[in-house]
Parts: structure tokens; sequence; C-alpha cells
């Protein structure tokens, strides 16, 4: 049945008449033809017939009463003036069930060396997210297997979190954590500009087979044009979305969004665009904010996509321009710190600088009491933190320090405790926070 719906997928693309073009100046990257521009749009595919008899793909960026501009996808050596070029028109991606478990490039060709067969329903890139009045609420609490998620930053059904956090700091292993962890039907990893070396080794180690069992990657790797990089976002979550509109619930991990809007970035100014907020062009946050509303909550009577969004941030500066957006799109953000990771804890995740926005609803009146407990200790702890290791605290004269620098200990190491649940969970915070028989 895959194979039939395969092969009238591709009938389906083959069109009537086909629309030829010529290469009249080359540029960098950016490849100027003539002959396609009354029937070309950006964002159309094309294909260049070099006259070493290579092949090379490319995307219309910009159009002008005469010419057309694109941007290859690969690098332009023997790209010559008057090559022909073929318009394929919009890329389209046609996800089926069969791709669980398999690692796919953003065109939906596969990596993995084995056969792979289109869907039935070929789907556009970039999709219009649901209206926004018949999207289902947040739903229930989520079991992620790692105690900290499941209590004071809790992970909810819908919900679109961001993971801030600088190179080398655990952010890649957390995320296969909750690739593993998370309750989830199906879940989409979106690998954005990654180093080529480390696929295998995310697939087959990191996330190893138990998480491949129910997943699908789609992978651009850092050697890759802008072009295949950006897509790969989207070809991710459209991968996403075929699977949420049976009514399943997906689990969409995209690492990063920072590559997302590098790519971006290099695309809009070769296309000619200003650059305005630190180097990135103006339509950047609407890129990524298109992006972020495709995810969440489902159409009633559909499933549910829950986001986790990577970003890179140098020097775990939040205000840096991909952070500031993405943080006020999200329903929560997890910051890790360098700080934390060097003295060996994981995950780095630093609390006080992390929040759900699922809470207070997501937690029993109970709960709330023990997660606002358990973060006021922290508080207090790290307003005197250069004190204490001074030597320069005297027990005794702030309860609260006194009670925070008790349970201090304690509550770190609960932060790297794995669990199975909320229920789990909540009992290994009361035990942090009754350290040593104090309450």
């Amino acid at each position: 049945m895959n194979k039939m719906q395969s092969i009238a997928t591709r009938i389906q693309r083959l069109g009537m008449t086909r629309h030829f073009g010529r290469v009249c100046g080359v540029h960098g990257g950016t490849v100027r033809i003539t002959g396609l521009n009354t029937h070309a749009s950006v964002g159309d595919r094309v294909l260049f017939s070099m006259r070493s008899k290579d092949f090379l793909g490319g995307e219309i960026v910009a159009l002008h009463p005469d010419t057309a501009m694109a941007l290859s996808e690969g690098p332009t050596e023997g790209l010559a003036i008057g090559d022909e070029v073929e318009l394929l028109f919009a890329p389209r991606l046609a996800p089926a069930d069969s791709w669980i478990g398999r690692i796919v490039d953003p065109l939906g060709r596969p990596l993995d060396g084995r056969p792979l067969a289109a869907g039935a329903s070929p789907r556009g890139f970039r999709n219009a997210p649901p209206p926004a009045a018949s999207r289902n609420r947040l739903g229930a609490r989520l079991d992620t297997g790692l105690a900290v998620f499941d209590t004071i930053l809790p992970l909810v059904r819908g919900q679109r979190t961001g993971l801030f956090a600088g190179s080398g700091v655990g952010k890649s292993t957390l995320l296969s954590m909750l690739a593993k962890g998370v309750s989830a039907d199906v879940v989409v990893i979106g690998l954005i500009g990654e180093r080529g070396r480390e696929l295998r080794e995310f697939v087959e180690e990191t996330l190893g087979p138990a998480g491949m069992a129910r997943a699908v990657v789609v992978a651009a790797t850092s050697d890759q044009s802008p072009l295949m990089r950006r897509r790969c976002a989207w070809a991710a979550m459209t991968v996403a979305e075929h699977f949420r509109d049976q009514g399943k619930h997906v689990l969409f991990l995209a690492d990063s969004i920072t590559r997302f809007a590098e790519a971006h970035r290099e695309i809009a100014l070769s296309a000619g665009e200003a650059p305005s907020y630190r180097g990135f062009p103006p339509s950047t946050s609407q890129l990524i904010m298109a992006l972020a509303e495709r995810s969440g909550p489902g159409p009633t009577g559909a499933g549910d996509i829950t986001a986790i969004f990577s970003v890179l941030v140098a020097g775990s500066d939040m205000e840096e321009p991909v952070a500031d957006i993405l943080r006020g799109t999200l329903d929560g953000h997890v910051v890790l710190d360098r700080a934390i990771a060097e003295r060996g804890r994981f995950p780095a995740v630093d609390v006080l600088r992390s929040v759900s926005r699922s809470l207070p609803h997501a937690a029993s009146a109970m709960e709330n009491a023990l997660i606002a407990r358990a973060r006021a200790a922290l508080g207090a702890y790290a307003e005197s933190e250069l004190m204490i290791r001074a030597g320069l605290y005297a027990a005794g004269s702030d309860p609260k320090l006194d009670e925070a620098v008790r349970i201090y200990p304690a509550l770190d190491a609960f932060f790297t405790r794995k669990s199975t649940g909320a229920r789990q969970g909540f009992q290994l915070l009361t035990e942090a926070l009754g350290a040593h028989g104090g309450r």
C-alpha cells in the first residue's frame, strides 16, 4: 500500500509543462536567471544544468522585471553564463507513518541508505498554524523521567518551551533524555546545522534504539547551504503536523533555532534585505514566531505538538536577538548554566532563571507550596552565596537563610535525580526540603 501511495504521489508531481530559463549572472552563491521571472515565485526551487553534466539545486529569493535571483544549494564552481535552469516550483513534503525510525533530509530524502516511501498527501513547508479560536487548551502534565521537570519546571501537553544554553553545556544530551523520557506517541527531531560527525553519534548512542523506535529525525548538517538549514526546521514541523492531524501527541525537538535564524540571515541579506537588529534582518522575528505558532495545541479533533526549541546563547546572554524573540513567544524557558555544568551537575538547569508558564495550573495547591518553598530557598542562598563561600555567614542571623544553607546540598542533588513521574518527583522534592530532619 505504501508503494502505491508513493507512486501516486510522484505521478501527482508530474507537470504538463516545464519551464526553463538561462543563467545570466553569477555572484558568489547568488545566480541571476532570465526567462523565469514571469513564471517563478519567491520560494520556488530551481535546478541548474551545468556544462559539466552536474546538477545543482537552488531557490528563488528575489524577482525583478527582467530576471529572477536564486541562491544555490551548493558551491557554484562550474556554473556558467547560459547554463540551463529548470523551474521546479514550490517544494512539497509528503510525510508517511513509515518515516518513524528513519533519518531524512529537509527534502524528504533518506539519509540512512534505505529506500523511503513518500506519503499520499504532499504538504507545503510553510503551513499556517491552526486558527487561534479553535485550538485546544494546554493539556495534562507529562512525565519526563527527570525530577526537576516533573516538579519545579513541569511540561504539559501542547506546551512550547525554550532551552537556552551555550555550547558544550549538555543541551543535546538533555534533549535526547527528553526524547526518550517524555510521554508522546511520536517524537520529531530537527537537527539544524549540526556537525556531520555528530549525526550518527546522536542517533545511535545519545538517542539510542529506544529513542529512535518512535522518532523521525530531520537533519541538515553545518556544511550544507543556508537554504537547506532553514528548510530543515520547516520540514521537521511539517512532519510533526502530519502526525498531529492524525490525533497523535507529538513531541517536537528543534536543535537549534539560533542556526535556523542564522541561515535565514544569510538568505535574507543575499536577497537584499537590510540588517537591523544586531545584524539580523527585520523578517527574523516573524520567521521565528511563525514557526513556534505552528506547534502547541492542535485544533479541535486533532492531536497536539509539545515543542522544545533550543537556543544557543553566547555567554548566557538572554537578551541576544534570537533568545529575546523566542522567549516572548513561548510558554516557558529553561536556562542551562555553564558554571553549574563545570561543577559536575547535570542537567545544569539554572532553576531561578527558568520558568514554566503551565504553573500554577499544572500542580495542586500542596505541590505549588513545595515549589514556592524550593524557589525561596534557592533565592535566599543565591543572594548570599558569595558571603557563604567566603566564610562570612554566621548561623543564626537569619532563619530563612539558615534553612536555605541547610537544605541547599540536598536540593542541588535533587536536580540531578531521575523520576517515574510527578508523584515520585514530589516525594523526592519533599525529602530534599526536609533534609536532616528539619521542616
